[in-house]
C-alpha cells in the first residue's frame, strides 16, 4: 500500500506545546480525517504538513518525498485549504485560478481547462467571470477549493472544509473529495462536524492535548473504548460516543 503521508515524532511549540511527539499515517485511496477538541493541535499539524509552520523536531514524508530535504517538491504533491478562504477579490474566478496555476507552472491551455472544469463541478460556471468580491462566504470556499486543486495535487489538506456551505454546495465538495480518492490520491481533513467524518472517512484520528489518542477504522476506535472500558463502547457506537469518550478529561471520566 502507498502511503501518502508519513509523520513521525513531530514537535511543535508555541508559547506552550501545540503538538508533542505525533505519529500519523495517511495511504494513498483514503480520506482521513483529524478530529479533536478546540486547540487540541489539528491545524498547527495540518500547517506542518503543507509546508506552512517548521516542525521543532520530526519527520514529514509525502508520497516518499522528505518535507525537510525537498520542501519544493514535497508542496509540489500538496494542497492547503484552510478554513478562511484566501482569495482575491478583485480577480474573477477563472482569474484566479489560472493566477495560481501559472504559480505552479501549470501551462495555461491546462490551467485555463481545468479552471473551467473545477468551477463547473462546483457550480461556479455561471460566476466564472464576475468579481470574487460580491461572492458569499461559500462561493468563496469553492473558489479556494478550486485553487488549491488547480495543480492537480496528489495530497489534499483541508481545515473545515464544509465551513460556510449550504447543504447542495457540501455535497458538491464531498462528491469532489470522493473522486480525488477513488482516483488514488488522498484527502486528510478537519471537520467538527462528527457525521461528516463518520459518513465520510476511511480511517479517523482523534487528538487532545496534541498527542494523538487513537487512529483507525470507526470499528477500530469502538474497539478500543471498549478494551479501556471507557464508557459503554458498544458496536452500534457513533463516532460522537467514541469522541467524547476518547477525550473525556479524567474529571468528566469520573463523573
Amino acid at each position: 500500500m502507498t502511503e501518502a503521508l508519513i509523520v513521525r515524532g513531530l514537535d511543535k511549540t508555541f508559547t506552550k506545546p501545540a503538538v508533542m511527539d505525533l505519529d500519523l499515517t495517511v495511504h494513498a485511496g483514503e480520506l482521513y480525517a483529524l478530529l479533536g477538541p478546540n486547540g487540541a493541535g489539528k491545524t498547527t499539524t495540518l500547517r506542518m504538513v503543507a509546508g506552512l509552520t517548521k516542525p521543532d523536531k520530526g519527520e514529514i514524508s509525502i508520497f516518499g518525498v522528505d518535507a525537510r530535504t525537498d520542501s519544493a517538491a514535497a508542496k509540489a504533491l500538496t494542497a492547503w485549504a484552510p478554513d478562511e478562504a484566501m482569495i482575491y477579490d478583485k480577480l474573477t474566478p477563472l482569474e484566479y485560478l489560472e493566477f495560481v496555476a501559472g504559480l505552479w507552472n501549470v501551462e495555461p491551455k491546462v490551467a485555463k481547462a481545468r479552471a473551467e472544469g473545477l468551477l463547473s463541478k462546483l457550480g461556479l460556471a455561471s460566476e466564472a467571470r464576475r468579481r470574487c468580491e460580491g461572492f458569499s462566504r461559500g462561493m468563496k470556499q469553492k473558489v479556494a477549493l478550486a485553487g488549491a486543486l488547480v495543480h492537480d495535487p496528489k495530497l489534499l489538506i483541508l481545515d473545515e472544509p464544509l465551513t460556510g456551505l449550504d447543504a447542495a454546495a457540501a455535497r458538491l465538495v464531498k462528491d469532489m473529495l470522493q473522486d480525488r480518492v477513488r482516483a488514488g490520491g488522498a484527502v486528510i481533513l478537519t471537520t467538527h462536524i462528527l457525521e461528516v467524518a463518520e459518513r465520510m472517512a476511511d480511517r479517523i484520528g482523534i487528538i487532545a492535548g496534541g498527542r494523538l489518542l487513537a487512529e483507525g477504522t470507526l470499528d477500530a476506535l469502538r474497539t478500543q473504548t471498549r478494551k479501556e472500558g471507557a464508557g459503554e463502547g458498544k458496536g452500534d457506537s457513533t463516532l460522537e460516543d467514541v469522541f467524547l469518550q476518547l477525550t473525556a478529561t479524567p474529571e468528566e471520566a469520573a463523573a
